[in-house]
């Protein structure tokens, strides 16, 4: 069986549309159940261009079903995310999640599925990923990294499990266990994402997915060329600015996939401390540039 795709949706038609279409020409589309949580309208602003959403959500076509959960209020990104999931994945037992920022190669669910089923019952991995960053050099068909990440995904039921809802509970633990060197890859701020969330500075359920699958030693599979590109960094998400730092070229072939040892591929890591190290160093440089007014 398939898993079931899920895409959460809020207030933007254009991503929305841009999201359905690249999944469209998906292998497998046809065959796959795709389910669409569409959050309520945080005010009167924001009523048009929901509603907006949930006219084109009503034209969508060739999926195998295709069902459209309208919320009435407005849960916001982390607990609308959160509560889909567990439902979805408590009833079905797999599940392939997308936002609408997030376009994929038509090689996209082929790779989903295809890993969530060769590697569903070793307890090691908790998901696998359809993005990687844009580091330099060669990178193997699939590889495997501690945690896990955010941008088109999929999971077990087994894995969603571990999810910890509580930020505090698990900033204490990275302390706790001296983890947070190790947690913030290349002197990227994943500890102190954690720390705003925790005092509502974001909104964020992705920096406690990570989290809660680095402190229970989990992995996630990644592909050696991306499947996913996300569109969102203009300005239009939540959490997202406007800036080009982690955009990819989608892939144009199907990826290998073959049962691996599950053990975190140093090599990677060392290009992605290499990667994230270099992103810090410009964002704070041009950070420095706009104080100056010279941005």
């Amino acid at each position: 069986m398939l898993a079931p795709i899920v895409l959460f949706v809020y207030n933007r038609p254009e991503h929305a549309r841009r999201t359905v279409e690249a999944l469209q020409k998906n292998d497998l589309a046809d065959k796959s159940d795709l389910i669409i949580f569409s959050d309520g309208p945080k005010g009167n602003g924001d009523i048009e261009k929901v509603n907006d959403v949930r006219s084109y959500l009503k034209t969508i076509s060739g999926f195998k079903s295709v069902e459209i959960i309208e919320r009435t209020e407005n849960l916001g990104l982390a607990k609308s995310i959160i509560n889909g999931v567990t439902e979805i994945v408590n009833k079905y037992g797999k599940i392939v999640v997308l936002e609408d920022d997030l376009v994929t190669s038509p090689y996209f669910l082929k790779y989903m599925n295809d890993s969530l089923e060769i590697y569903e019952n070793d307890d090691k991995v908790i998901s696998i990923h359809g993005y990687v960053y844009p580091v330099r050099g060669f990178l193997p068909d699939t590889f495997f990294l501690r945690g896990a990440d955010c941008w088109g995904w999929g999971t077990w039921k087994r894995g969603w499990d571990l999810f910890e809802r509580d930020g505090q509970k698990l900033l204490k633990e990275l302390r706790r266990s001296k983890l947070e060197k190790f947690f913030d890859v290349g002197g990227y701020p994943y500890v102190k994402m954690l720390e705003n969330q925790i005092i509502g500075l974001n909104d964020s359920w992705a920096i406690r997915w990570r989290a809660s699958a680095f402190l229970n030693n989990k992995y996630t599979l990644y592909p050696g060329k991306s499947l996913v590109k996300n569109i969102g960094f203009d300005s239009s998400g939540a959490n997202s600015g406007r800036n080009n730092y982690m955009d990819v070229e989608l892939a144009n072939h199907k990826i290998f996939i073959e049962f691996k040892q599950v053990k975190e591929d140093t090599k990677v890591m060392r290009k992605l401390i290499i990667y994230f190290f270099k992103l810090g160093l410009l964002i704070r440089f041009k950070g420095v540039l706009k104080k100056l007014n010279i941005l």
